[in-house]
């Protein structure tokens, strides 16, 4: 696993630039530029499983749905961030991306540290250090497990229609 670190106000054009928004629609679309204006090798080198760490207002921009649906298909585990947009905070979990406000653990990384992420658990050990987060709430981690909100949906509503059948 790599953890790769990135500063503050990481807006959504450096994660997926809005030259491609109309021509990138699918996961193997936008692979390829991924964080290219940020960070040309991050989209041929990470891995499933790698962690991203940021500084304050991760996901700032625009509302579109590629950067996350880009980091997710890559598999990133999970962002770790001092702080969140809102607004690309909800996109994620819609896809099924784990999001961790978690300053100290943030300010605590230095490169080459080891991380050790249990979300449902709530902690992030960062070399050798241990430091809380809110636990997800339940809902947040089905919607992760089923791999984003529309597979949640549609196993909620096949498991609503098998009551039905009975």
């Amino acid at each position: 696993m790599k953890v790769w670190r990135y500063g503050d106000d990481v807006n959504t054009d450096l994660l997926f630039p809005g030259k491609y928004t109309y021509t990138c629609s699918t996961a193997e679309e936008i692979k390829p530029h991924l964080l290219e204006d940020l960070d040309p090798s991050f989209a041929e080198n990470v891995k499933e499983g790698d962690i991203i760490i940021a500084g304050k207002n991760f996901g700032c921009g625009s509302s579109r749905e590629q950067p996350v649906l880009g980091l997710k298909s890559v598999g990133i585990e999970a962002i770790i961030a001092e702080s969140f947009a809102r607004i690309f905070y909800r996109a994620a979990i819609n896809q099924g991306l784990v999001l961790i406000e978690c300053p100290e653990a943030v300010k605590a990384y230095s490169e080459g540290d080891t991380i050790v992420l249990n979300i449902e658990k709530g902690s992030i050990t960062v070399g050798g250090k241990t430091f809380s987060f809110p636990v997800l709430p339940e809902e947040i981690l089905a919607i992760r497990d089923a791999g984003g909100l529309l597979a949640y949906t549609r196993l909620k509503l096949k498991k609503f229609k098998s009551k039905e059948a009975h």
